[in-house]
């Protein structure tokens, strides 16, 4: 008769504990929590909200990363994400390319060349769900599909933060649609900006999640609650019924290859 060593699954193998998840979906409750009183605060209190809402999605989804892909995946995203974001947000500060000329408020907190560190992680708040999004929903685009992702999200974004002085552009050539706020080279930055940050992360970070690991519902609850906000939120909160119309509609069909994915598409690969 043998003796074996019993020795514990732990959670690398075996995904997150009943502990972890729970802290993780606190936390998306808490961000969905930040969002609902936004329009419902002013001055310093909307401050703190902004500040809050993005480090702690940002939190989130890191978390997420951890539990669904691992250490490795987790930190490889964070710091790709964080010094791609650094280093194109201050290119655009000194240069006013690729995004136009704009420049940053001191209300977003402590910044780094002209760039609050508040940016970077908003960068890794949107990125996250759209990267999912996209591997599942054109797997040979990824790319494409995650830059017009990251380009129509601050669509809905950008009005809202210029609005609160959370930024200023200087407004040169045309604008974008219903948006006279923005100009248009900020759409076109984003768009090329987001397809090159998506396709170093495709390339960078493996596809299959860890075995018996968390599948993809908070991400997904925070990318289909950003864009039921932005409709919501633009529409009756923010003045700007015809943003929320315009591009509410853009998303909407720009989500509609992911969404057919969840419902009919393969289970996710584990």
């Amino acid at each position: 008769m043998s003796i074996r060593q019993y020795r514990p699954p732990r959670i690398a193998r075996g995904g997150a504990s009943g502990k972890q998840l729970f802290a993780l979906y606190l936390g998306l409750i808490g961000v969905i929590g930040l969002q609902i009183s936004y329009p419902l605060v002013h001055g310093q209190t909307l401050r703190i909200v902004t500040l809050a809402t993005v480090y702690l999605a940002a939190a989130v989804m890191i978390l997420h990363s951890y539990f669904a892909f691992g250490t490795r995946y987790a930190a490889t995203f964070t710091v790709l994400t964080f010094v791609y974001a650094l280093g194109i947000e201050t290119l655009g500060v000194k240069t006013g390319w690729p995004f136009g000329r704009y420049h940053y408020s001191s209300t977003l907190g402590i910044a780094i060349f002209g760039v609050p560190l508040l940016v970077p992680f908003a960068w890794i708040m949107l990125t996250y769900p759209l990267l999912i999004a996209a591997r599942r929903a054109a797997a040979h685009w990824v790319f494409l599909y995650g830059g017009i992702g990251l380009m129509i999200w601050d669509l809905f974004l950008d009005p809202q933060m210029v609005d609160a002085g959370r930024w200023t552009w200087k407004i040169v050539g045309p604008r974008v649609p219903y948006e006279p706020m923005v100009p248009l080279s900020n759409a076109a930055g984003w768009l090329f900006a987001g397809m090159g940050l998506m396709a170093l992360l495709h390339l960078a970070l493996p596809r299959d999640r860890r075995k018996n690991s968390i599948n993809s519902l908070a991400p997904d609850i925070l990318l289909f609650w950003s864009f039921f906000t932005g409709i919501i939120g633009n529409i009756f909160f923010f003045h700007h019924s015809r943003i929320g119309a315009f591009v509410g509609i853009i998303f909407g069909i720009y989500l509609l290859p992911y969404i057919f994915q969840l419902r009919f598409g393969r289970p996710e690969t584990a």
